[in-house]
């Protein structure tokens, strides 16, 4: 009998869990009112309220044993919140580099501008299509742009630790396409010169990045005359002239793609229609927005996995050490348990009053994990090898209200699964045996 209420118990588990995992935080509120007012306006929930009260009141006397669920709930917390703002920060970057007003055409089937390859009959007729915004000289707003790998030294590393910075090598356009690209010290590059502006990112990883200074590119010298500020991806890349880019590496007319800006979002179809239907071209278009996005998947995905792998990991350890917690302090309080049984309080509020002093320990520490992650991770500056690029990404940890959220929910599942079988095992104790116990 005993073994077939520990299964029913663990499917109990599972079906909550599941459900919890789907409970929008709304369906949460409700479910709690609910909960409030069975406490309040039903005999056995004013009966579980009194006999939580009383263990509630004893939590101080247990300062140790309760720090235990509380410090380990808010580890688990903090490291999986942590975790999960490096894959937001990361995904928002990307997100932000693209608009739905502006369209990126690379060679058909590339999966990025990396491997995209346009020859030069595709760069003149691309920006020939309809739907592309003019300037004031009637000229189409398209950056015909060529993507490369530069080795650079690391800002702080030895003379020997470098790392790779993408060079992007774009038209005079660049700047009307992107017009959240701002020169924010110093000056732009000339056309024809082996001139360079540079991402805030890019200056803050790379040494030698500041201008005036001399770096070496592909054989050749260049001089840094300005610092660029985009608030997205282009900030970790260093910008030149794409014709000077292409013949330092030797690229000749080809260019990796061509970024134009349409009319407006409406324009896309119609644009995208005109260059899948000409039979010269076998190119692929996408808003930069879809194209970002896509980029920030597959990465986004990994740090998830990784930071929920950890964060289970953590969890169980966190678990078990509630459930030990809370079986002891269920143990001494056997004889108190025994005695509300013996004049009457039925095993219902006796589980929900042990459960509720698990939960509350579980939400403290869920609070106090998430507001260590958001003082500590919330702005914090990281860099990592971008999907689709040559270079290092540089983003901020972002730990948004949903993150928390989501901490805090694993803080009560975690509360839940190390409360409910010690608060079984009170309610199932016979009576005689309990006033025994010490």
């Amino acid at each position: 009998m005993s073994a077939l209420t520990n299964f029913l118990l663990l499917l109990l588990v599972v079906a909550v869990m599941i459900i919890w995992v789907m409970l929008p935080w709304y369906g949460v509120v409700a479910l709690a009112l609910l909960f409030a007012g069975w406490m309040m306006f039903t005999r056995r929930g004013q009966q579980a309220a009194s006999v939580a009260g009383v263990g509630i009141s004893t939590l101080g006397q247990r300062i140790g044993s309760s720090a235990v669920i509380v410090i380990g709930i808010a580890g688990v917390v903090g490291v999986l919140v942590a975790l999960l703002a490096m894959g937001e920060g990361y995904a928002e970057t990307l997100r932000k580099t693209g608009s739905d007003d502006t369209a990126i055409v690379m060679r058909g089937s590339s999966a990025a501008e990396v491997m995209s390859v346009l020859d030069h009959d595709s760069v003149t007729l691309i920006p020939q299509a309809p739907g592309i915004a003019r300037d004031a000289k009637g000229q189409p707003i398209a950056s015909p742009e060529i993507v490369v790998a530069a080795n650079l030294p690391i800002k702080g590393g030895t003379a020997d630790d470098e790392g790779s910075v993408q060079l992007r090598g774009v038209s005079e356009q660049a700047w009307a396409v992107r017009p959240n690209v701002k020169i924010v010290e110093g000056r732009n590059f000339q056309p024809g010169m082996r001139e360079l502006v540079v991402g805030k990112g890019a200056a803050k990883q790379f040494a030698g990045l500041e201008p005036g200074h001399t770096i070496h590119l592909g054989s050749q010298q260049w001089t840094v005359v300005g610092v660029f500020s985009s608030g997205d991806a282009m900030d970790s890349e260093v910008w030149g002239d794409a014709s000077v880019v292409a013949d330092t590496y030797r690229r000749g007319s080809s260019r990796a793609s061509v970024t134009v800006r349409l009319t407006d979002p409406k324009a896309y179809d119609s644009f995208k229609a005109e260059l899948d239907g000409n039979p010269q071209l076998k190119v692929d278009v996408n808003t930069t927005l879809d194209y970002f996005s896509k980029q920030s998947e597959g990465m986004t995905k990994v740090i998830r996995v990784v930071g929920i792998t950890v964060g289970l990991i953590m969890a169980i350890g966190a678990m078990f050490g509630a459930l030990n917690t809370m079986f002891a302090a269920v143990a001494a309080r056997a004889r108190e348990i025994a005695t509300l049984r013996a004049i009457g309080f039925p095993g219902l509020p006796v589980v929900v009053a042990v459960m509720l002093e698990t939960m509350l320990l579980a939400l403290i520490g869920g609070l106090l994990g998430g507001l260590l992650a958001w003082l500590i991770f919330n702005g914090y500056s990281a860099s990592t090898l971008a999907a689709g690029t040559v270079g290092k990404l540089s983003f901020e940890l972002r730990v948004s209200p949903a993150l928390l959220w989501t901490g805090l929910k694993w803080a009560l599942a975690i509360g839940f699964i190390g409360g409910l079988f010690p608060a079984v095992r009170a309610a199932r104790l016979p009576v005689t045996t309990a006033l025994r116990e010490l």
